[in-house]
């Protein structure tokens, strides 16, 4: 099945999106990682967020969203909420959707690395992407993860 890739801002996601998205997110964060937390924020409907979809119209079949800097991190662009459900993962959609996401941050805040809170368990997944570990790994939600860092290549200049 070939699946299209759309880049988002909030109030361009339909209802049914949406609905879609954050089902998922749950389905995925809080409900198989056992992770009982807030899944919906602030950073949802922030003017500078990007939702990046991959899916048919009536199938979700990847996601993540892109944080501009200071909202995540002060200094760093983000990538976050990164998924593939269940019935999905194999088929080679998260390096799409992760290749994507780090274009569509390079982008638009090409003056700023981008920095991810990634699960222990997806380290070399994102060392693939060029990524590089930043300190110790942590608990987050009871769950071990690393901050990496993506350096940009270019640096605009003035």
């Amino acid at each position: 099945m070939s699946y299209d890739l759309q880049t988002l801002r909030f109030h361009d996601l339909s209802i049914d999106l949406f609905y879609e998205i954050v089902t998922q997110r749950i389905a995925v964060f809080v409900v198989e990682q056992d992770c009982p937390y807030q899944e919906i924020d602030e950073l949802d409907n922030h003017c500078q967020t990007r939702h990046l979809v991959i899916g048919s119209d009536s199938r979700l079949a990847a996601y993540a969203r892109c944080l501009a800097p200071g909202t995540s991190y002060t200094d760093y662009a983000s990538i976050g909420r990164v998924l593939v459900p269940q019935e999905e993962r194999g088929k080679g959609l998260a390096n799409r959707l992760m290749v994507s996401a780090i274009e569509c941050c390079q982008t638009l805040w090409p003056q700023h690395d981008i920095k991810i809170s990634a699960q222990r368990y997806l380290v070399e997944f994102y060392l693939s992407l060029g990524f590089e570990q930043v300190g110790e790994s942590y608990l987050e939600d009871g769950i071990p993860h690393q901050a990496m860092v993506l350096q940009q290549i270019e640096r605009p200049t003035n």
